[in-house]
Parts: C-alpha cells; sequence; structure tokens
C-alpha cells in the first residue's frame, strides 16, 4: 500500500502553518530582533525624510490655504506667491466684484524686503499688504497683537519665531524694512515659507515701502457668493481678464508645489532617500529570512518529510513576512510619531498625516512579502531525503 502525504485541510492550512512559522521565528530571538530593527530603521527613516518634504511643501501652500479666497487674480506668468512676478491694474478690483458668482474681492501686496538689524546687517523678508479692515490677506495665527493695530501708522505684524533672529524684536520695537521706519505691534506663529518669513502691515504701508505705484496691486483675491461654482466663476473671470491669470485655490497650490518641485529639486534628494531607506529594509528582512531558512535546513527538510508541500512552506515564510512586517511597523511608527511631535516648530512644520502611516504599512507588507520570496527558492531546493544523512 503506498504512503500518501499528510493532506492539512485548506481551511486551517494557512493558520497552522503561520502559528509554526511565528514559533520559529521566536525560537530564534535574535534573529528576530535584527529583522525587526531593519524594517523599523526602514519605517523611521522613510516616514521621516516624507514627513520633511511634505513639511516643506506644507510651508509654501500655508498661505493660500489660511487666505479666504477662492480665486486668485495673477500676473500671467506667476507659479508661486512671491510678489516679484510682476503687477495687475487696480482697477481689475471693481471690475471683478461685478462679476456674477463673487461675493466680494480684495487687493494685496506682496513683495521682497530688507529688514536692518540693530547691530548691522539685514535680513530678509516677504512683506503681505493687506487692506483694513477686511483683512483677507492676513496676518494670521497671531500670537501678540491685534490685526486693527496695523490701522496705525507704520505698524508690522513679524514672524514670532524669527523675534531673535530679527535683533530681538518686541512689542514696539522699532526697525528699518528698505530704509522705512516701522513699528512692531503684533507677531504670528508658523508663517514661515521655504525662504524670507512673511510680515503683514496695512495696504497704504506696504505701497510706499515696496515703491508700488498706486495704480497697481500684484494679486487680487475674490471670495465666491453662496452657491456660486467655482469652475463656472473662473471662466467668467478668464473672460472677462484675458490678460491675466486666473486660478482656483486647488490650481495655485498645484502650481506652488510644482514650481517647488522643478526649482529646488527637493523632491529628487527626498525621494531617493525615501527609495534607499525601503531598500534597505527589504534587503536586511530577505538576508534575515534567507539566513534562517539555512539555519533551519533540516527541520523545513523534517516538515517536507511528513507530507508538506512547497505551498505550505510558502504559507509558513508569507505568515513569517507578515509577522515581522507588522511588528517593525508598529515599532518604527511609533518611534517616528514621537520623533515628529518633539521636533515639529515652525521652522520645521514637520507633517505625519493619517495616509502616509497606512501607506507605510502596505508597502512594507508588500517588502516584506517579496523579500520571502528568496527563501521561498532555498526551501523549494531542499530534499525531504537530507533528513536521513
Amino acid at each position: 500500500m503506498v504512503a500518501r502525504p499528510i493532506q492539512l485541510r485548506p481551511v486551517y492550512s494557512f493558520r497552522f502553518m503561520a502559528r509554526l512559522g511565528v514559533s520559529m521565528l521566536w525560537h530564534d530571538k535574535l534573529k528576530l530582533a535584527g529583522t525587526l530593527v531593519g524594517v523599523a530603521f526602514a519605517v523611521i527613516l522613510s516616514n521621516f525624510q516624507t514627513a520633511i518634504f511634505l513639511g516643506l511643501l506644507l510651508r509654501n501652500t500655508m498661505y493660500v490655504d489660511r487666505v479666504e479666497a477662492d480665486i486668485w487674480i495673477t500676473p500671467k506668468n506667476t507659479q508661486i506667491l512671491e510678489g516679484n512676478d510682476g503687477t495687475i491694474p487696480k482697477n481689475v478690483v471693481p471690475v471683478a466684484t461685478s462679476v456674477k458668482g463673487v461675493a466680494w474681492t480684495a487687493p494685496l501686496l506682496m513683495g521682497p524686503a530688507g529688514l536692518k538689524l540693530p547691530a548691522g546687517g539685514q535680513k530678509s523678508i516677504r512683506l503681505v499688504g493687506t487692506e483694513l479692515p477686511a483683512a483677507k490677506g492676513g496676518p494670521f495665527h497671531i500670537v501678540a497683537g491685534k490685526t486693527s493695530d496695523l490701522v496705525l501708522p507704520d505698524a508690522m505684524f513679524f514672524e514670532d519665531s524669527r523675534r531673535e533672529r530679527f535683533g530681538g524684536l518686541n512689542l514696539g520695537s522699532i526697525r528699518e524694512v528698505n530704509g522705512h521706519r516701522v513699528q512692531a505691534v503684533g507677531f504670528t506663529s508658523g508663517l514661515v515659507p521655504f525662504g524670507p518669513a512673511f510680515a503683514f502691515s496695512g495696504f497704504d504701508t506696504a505701497r510706499e515701502i515696496l515703491g508700488r505705484p498706486s495704480d497697481v496691486v500684484n494679486y487680487v483675491m475674490v471670495g465666491l457668493a453662496r452657491g456660486a461654482a467655482v469652475d463656472d466663476v473662473v471662466r467668467s473671470l478668464q473672460r472677462t481678464f484675458p490678460d491675466q491669470l486666473v486660478m482656483d485655490r486647488a490650481e495655485l497650490k498645484k502650481r506652488t508645489i510644482l514650481y517647488i518641485l522643478n526649482e529646488s529639486g527637493i523632491g529628487q534628494s527626498i525621494g531617493m532617500g525615501v527609495v534607499m531607506s525601503l531598500f534597505c529594509g527589504f534587503a536586511i528582512v530577505a538576508l534575515t529570512m534567507f539566513s534562517a531558512v539555512v539555519d533551519h535546513v533540516r527541520e523545513f527538510g523534517t516538515l517536507k518529510a511528513i507530507g508538506a508541500t512547497n505551498t505550505d512552506l510558502a504559507k509558513l515564510l508569507v505568515a513569517q513576512a507578515l509577522t515581522c512586517a507588522l511588528a517593525g511597523v508598529m515599532i518604527g511608527e511609533a518611534i517616528v510619531s514621537q520623533m515628529v511631535t518633539n521636533i515639529r516648530g515652525p521652522e520645521l512644520p514637520l507633517a505625519l498625516p493619517a495616509w502616509l502611516m497606512g501607506g507605510t504599512v502596505a508597502a512594507m507588507i508588500f517588502i516584506c512579502v517579496l523579500a520571502s520570496t528568496m527563501a521561498l527558492l532555498r526551501v523549494r531546493a531542499i530534499e525531504p531525503a537530507m533528513v536521513f544523512r
């Protein structure tokens, strides 16, 4: 009578092989620790790099996010709101207000300026001139002072995190900006783009400091009326102002992000770091699992001798890969979340969204399962007869 291999019922097969695989992992605690360290390292490095990348992008779109404007009218060549891309006629403001679906419009002045330090030298700022009392263009995230204080002559708001860099600024401090005497009447927090920090003043003060003629503005902000469709209003404004660029908030953010990626090379450098960290995790898991198979080749041979198929052993390896991936990700995510919480600040606004953490789990599961295929190739070559040698 011919002996038949033991057939594990499919409904229990994976569960049995998974329990066996986890037991084998736990038996060799040193290799398990090495694998978990490798996975956690890959998670920490890739997440932290991505958090820096997202934080840098958010730094440059934060102003657009915080302004109430649904639509922007800008010069034709605008890629990012810096104020050095030209001007548009001021009469765009009343004409835009008359377009159907527009609730309000507000002009905005913006441009680079130099703040003279008491000890000599100067620091760059990005000055925003907002029309009062509505102050649709800011300031935001006020930590000292009131927006209404900007009606005072030569009044300005500065970034709170740059107070020491600006020579120990305090409320009432006097400085020169582009040779114009100004007084600090308030401070904002967190408005630090990838470049000079934002500073805010009234519209007329900004016009004097930036040297803008009275008949031009840098940008026009547009707010939608209740029930108006943004796409319809954008098309109407585009027909009304063919010589200007009209775009909604999403399009302006997209242009800003593409400009940062293309001009700075941040995406390429950080992206390469993320790829290398994931590759390190793959290499560590693959080598650890392969060496574990080599060290336990007789055990795998025994399993084959009592009827386990290559498919059953593949289930065992996949279970080990899933265990390492999930445990390593939990450790890595816990560490990187704490790191981001402790390090995050106005100068480094790290972003660790839920979708990134969820994507990391999926990525590490894929990498660990893929890495287990190297061990599977070795398992397939094991002969059951070797147990008796």
